[in-house]
């Protein structure tokens, strides 16, 4: 009788275990937390396969997820390809970004390498979500059921989604680990362990150091991507909670924002130099944003909080960088200086929004 492999028997008790857990579920919740645990454990095998194998450390893998995640949300929209075919281009996306961005920093080692990495996953954060017009930004977007658990329907087979989803990531899991096992005992496999013992040895030996620190980094930007592809179809198809979104103004006050009409007349503004006191605070500040809508030829923001103040002239600044704008730190309740700002700025309209003015 043949002997079992212990590859064989890893991909068999690993199949085994996904297969009898459900009988132990108290409640279907328990298949949503299982189909979590494949999934991060998908993710997990990348990394094995990066830290494990060939010794390098990544803190910026969750970006490779994130680009997997929204790759199924936007290619069926924008690109009209299916979800599941959003998956593999989400993935060669992911393997692309990281033969580029590993060329150059896999050269670091140790804590620079982990520093560098980091920053690749911190910068695609920052672009999901500050990127609203095509990510949802961090209220996120919706994504398209790829229609599996309809077409298992079809053929009879009646599953609900907890189950559906618990299977179908159990089953991606064990495909990704079946792969990782067979890397492991491949000439790529060795290769990489003989890095993670000794780069040196291992350039000694032949092995080509750079070659397969990319290979191994890419391999596990592949395995990233596809789990946070599966996570984000995973979420898009659950039923439960409502998508949440932002808290707008007219959530909190009951009915529509009041907007400016074209016929207001900004005489007294437009080509004047106005003064704001009181313009770091809640209301002075809106002021100032407002008055700086009107083009006044100068507008002078007077406050007694520097670091507010400053805050702010950053973003009028930012907002209108053709407007004269003048910060004064100064007190209203100091008439010498109040006298001082008048005689040296001469405003012509002035909003008294200091919280002294009573």
């Amino acid at each position: 009788m043949p002997r079992l492999s212990a590859k064989s028997a890893t991909l068999l008790v690993l199949a085994a275990l996904i297969a009898v857990t459900p009988f132990f579920f108290p409640s279907g919740y328990y298949y949503r937390v299982g189909a979590l645990i494949f999934v991060n454990g998908l993710a997990v095998t990348g990394i094995v396969i990066l830290t494990g194998y060939a010794g390098q450390i990544s803190l910026g893998h969750a970006g490779f997820a994130g680009i997997g995640g929204y790759a199924c949300a936007l290619a069926p929209t924008h690109l009209g390809l299916h979800p599941s075919l959003a998956v593999v281009l989400g993935a060669v996306i992911s393997g692309v970004l990281a033969y580029l961005v590993g060329r150059p920093i896999l050269r670091l080692k140790g804590y620079y390498l982990a520093v560098a990495s980091l920053g690749f996953g911190v910068l695609v954060a920052m672009v999901l979500a500050n990127e609203a017009w095509l990510t949802g930004g961090p209220d996120g977007i919706a994504v398209p059921d790829p229609g599996l658990r309809a077409a298992l329907r079809d053929l009879g087979i009646e599953v609900s989604n907890a189950q559906f989803w618990y299977g179908a990531c159990g089953l991606v899991l064990v495909v990704g680990a079946w792969l990782a096992l067979n890397l492991y005992d491949s000439a790529t496999g060795r290769a990489l362990r003989a890095l993670h013992g000794s780069e040196v040895a291992a350039r000694t030996a032949g092995v080509d150091v750079a070659r397969y620190k990319l290979h191994a980094f890419v391999i596990s930007a592949v395995y990233a991507s596809v789990a946070g592809s599966t996570l984000a179809l995973l979420n898009g198809s659950s039923k439960g909670a409502p998508v949440l979104r932002s808290v707008q103004p007219e959530d909190l006050i009951g009915r529509s924002l009041v907007t400016r009409h074209d016929a207001v007349d900004l005489g007294p503004v437009t080509g004047k130099v106005v003064l704001v006191t009181g313009a770091a605070g809640s209301i002075g500040s809106e002021l100032c944003r407002q008055m700086a809508t009107f083009d006044p030829v100068r507008l002078v923001i007077l406050d007694n909080n520097e670091s507010a103040l400053h805050d702010l002239f950053i973003d009028l600044q930012t907002r209108h960088p053709d407007l004269d704008i003048i910060p004064v730190l100064a007190d209203v309740t100091h008439r010498a200086v109040v006298c001082d700002v008048f005689t040296h700025h001469q405003p012509q309209v002035v909003f008294h929004a200091a919280a002294y003015k009573h």
